[in-house]
């Protein structure tokens, strides 16, 4: 396991190079079905969510799925949309501080936890949030950066000109 900086530095990189020349609702269709199929295919009973703020552009609860984890993807991408930055960043940043203890970020609506990936557009910045809840929050934040990087290589996925 990475030291505490390496982490955060690893998380950052991350964000920074994974950035799109664009992104539509349909590219969001791509991707969940994407990360749907790759769950499917592993068994992995997950809820994966994309949306912006205000608008769901992908859900779906797989198999094996408890009815609590939509919630939990929901809450991670409220600390994306929030913050600006990756759930698992956030989660490295604050390390053992909670910030809802001074009364922000309320548990109520958010899940500091790994496992939601912020969508950034070039030249636009953060336009979407991409959601994984139902494995550790480590796995969770995998999936949605291995698939996200995977997707990139598709023909479906907008390429930066």
């Amino acid at each position: 396991m990475p030291d505490h900086e390496s982490l955060i530095a690893t998380l950052r990189e991350q964000e920074e190079s994974l950035v799109l020349a664009g992104f539509d609702q349909a590219d969001a269709w791509s991707l969940g079905r994407r990360m749907a199929e790759k769950s499917l295919d592993a068994g992995l009973g997950v809820a994966i969510e994309i949306r912006r703020p205000g608008s769901v552009l992908f859900s779906v609860s797989l198999p094996g799925a408890s009815p609590d984890r939509m919630v939990w993807a929901t809450k991670k991408g409220s600390v994306v949309l929030r913050l600006d930055k990756s759930s698992a960043l956030a989660a490295a940043e604050f390390g053992d501080f909670d910030p809802a203890s001074i009364g922000w970020l309320s548990h109520e609506e958010y899940a500091v936890a790994g496992g939601s990936f912020p969508i950034r557009v070039t030249g636009v910045g953060l336009v979407a949030a991409v959601s994984v809840a139902g494995l550790s929050s480590e796995d969770d934040h995998a999936l949605c950066v291995d698939t996200l990087r995977e997707w990139l290589e598709t023909p479906e996925a907008p390429v930066q000109t």
